[in-house]
């Protein structure tokens, strides 16, 4: 039988073996429980008809648990420290391919056609880098990637914002931009003591399904991103001071922002996060024809 990688004397051993040691600045930080990355890989209800991306797979831990249930994982690591570690800890799978690269400089939608053309589905299934979880993300949603879904572990903060509803603290652009395309829970808590090294902030397992239709009808995907990013750059003001200020000549053009919101009937004394999604859509679209000529007319 082969032994778990993610053990805590088994994940030392391979450290020492290898030399490694752990580079701050790539957010590494290696699950060391073997409970709780079959609790990750039963979130995403995996067969060998499944193909998955996994992104920074570390020493492999969880990547093995994955490909004893997935058809092939193709997993991404930007470290080239690793690769000869992945080589030597992911031996007895045959069905894994690891690709030294940086995922938001990748084509996905070529790596899709070339290794998993012949699966009925994709998912995303990691442990992220922290530091750069909310661009993966985008990635694969702005980019229109065919994933039916995914599970991945993240600071608990940014999952608490992603599945934020209207009318709380936490909810903002990146609860609209995933919401849109997604539907979003917290799938788990994951304690800080199964991680080596152990990181400073509490972290979450998100589960993020693919919806089969967006919750709102909009003339512009880009555009209603920037309406909602533009709406919360200071919360405390109201959606139309927001907007004067970061739409392009806004303060100038305020008559035109007032006749928007008062073409559907919105209170442009609002604050951004009591708006749904599909309020967002409206305004979105009863702003576009005088404001959106290209998609640098809101400032970022």
């Amino acid at each position: 039988m082969i032994k778990d990688i993610a053990t805590p004397i088994r994940t030392q051993e391979i450290l020492q073996k290898h030399g490694f040691s752990f580079k701050k600045s790539l957010g590494q930080n290696f699950l060391i429980d073997p409970n709780t990355l079959r609790n990750i890989v039963s979130q995403a209800t995996l067969t060998k008809k499944t193909g998955v991306i996994e992104i920074g797979p570390g020493i492999g831990a969880l990547t093995e648990h994955i490909a004893r249930s997935a058809g092939k994982v193709v997993a991404f690591e930007i470290d080239g420290r690793l690769l000869p570690v992945l080589e030597d800890t992911l031996s007895p799978y045959d069905n894994v391919t690891i690709i030294h690269q940086d995922i938001l400089e990748t084509d996905l939608l070529a790596i899709i056609e070339e290794h998993f053309a012949d699966y009925e589905d994709v998912v995303v299934v990691a442990n992220l880098p922290y530091y750069v979880t909310t661009p993966i993300i985008m990635k694969f949603l702005l980019g229109k990637v065919p994933i039916t879904g995914m599970v991945i572990m993240m600071q608990k903060e940014v999952a608490d914002r992603i599945t934020a509803r209207p009318g709380t603290k936490a909810y903002g652009s990146l609860s609209i931009a995933i919401q849109y395309y997604m539907d979003a829970e917290v799938a788990m808590i994951v304690p800080k003591t199964v991680f080596m090294p152990q990181p400073n902030v509490e972290s979450a397992v998100l589960h993020l399904t693919r919806k089969e239709k967006a919750p709102a009808e909009v003339i512009d995907e880009d555009f209603l991103f920037q309406v909602s990013r533009g709406s919360f750059i200071q919360r405390r003001k109201t959606i139309f001071n927001n907007l004067q200020a970061s739409l392009q000549d806004g303060k100038a053009q305020k008559d035109k922002i007032i006749n928007a919101f008062e073409s559907i009937g919105m209170d442009p004394g609002r604050r951004g996060e009591t708006l749904s999604i599909e309020e967002f859509a409206k305004l979105s679209n009863a702003l576009y024809a005088d404001f959106y000529v290209k998609k640098s007319n809101i400032n970022q």
